[in-house]
């Protein structure tokens, strides 16, 4: 309802329930199908860009088309949580999956962005994988923000994206 009142240029729909303080992984938008349909429907038509934030799966892009959403967002909460333990082996499953994912949604007429969880290291790391076209970092930003003001975090993160887009991702 807010969405159609502000009319934003876009809006990502995101699973979120009351007690989480954040998002924890993607929307069904494969068991919410026929939820989900008449929301897009309503944004499209009011000229409102949908997103669907999603899983770096297949069934979840293909759901995603059906569904008529040009954008998605590929959860990358599970990929950060494992290069911040320190698990190489899962981290580059999960990356893998990202790209593979990325790619996937470009082919399919989707444009892919991502988020979740991105910092400085895995920003620049993400942002080489060409087909991305957006990457959601603004939680991050704020935060550090607190420590060094908003402008010089900005900086830092936009040097670490261009570094990144520059060398494309290992393993992308």
């Amino acid at each position: 309802k807010i969405a159609l009142a502000v009319k934003p240029h876009a809006v990502c729909l995101v699973p979120e329930k009351r007690e989480e303080r954040t998002t924890e992984g993607g929307l069904d938008v494969v068991g919410g199908h026929n939820h989900l349909l008449p929301i897009v429907g309503r944004l499209s038509e009011a000229g409102i860009r949908v997103s669907m934030f999603i899983e770096a799966d297949p069934r979840a892009l293909e759901g995603s088309l059906k569904l008529g959403a040009p954008v998605v967002e590929l959860h990358t909460g599970a990929w950060c949580e494992r290069v911040a333990e320190g698990k190489s082996e899962a981290a580059e499953a999960e990356f893998a999956r990202i790209v593979a994912a990325a790619r996937l949604a470009r082919e399919m007429g989707l444009e892919p962005h991502a988020g979740h969880g991105l910092d400085f290291a895995t920003a620049e790391r993400i942002a080489g994988i060409a087909e991305l076209a957006e990457l959601n970092i603004g939680h991050f930003l704020i935060g550090e923000a607190i420590f060094t003001g908003l402008v010089p975090a900005i900086h830092r993160m936009r040097e670490a994206m261009n570094r990144g887009r520059a060398a494309g991702a290992p393993g992308a």
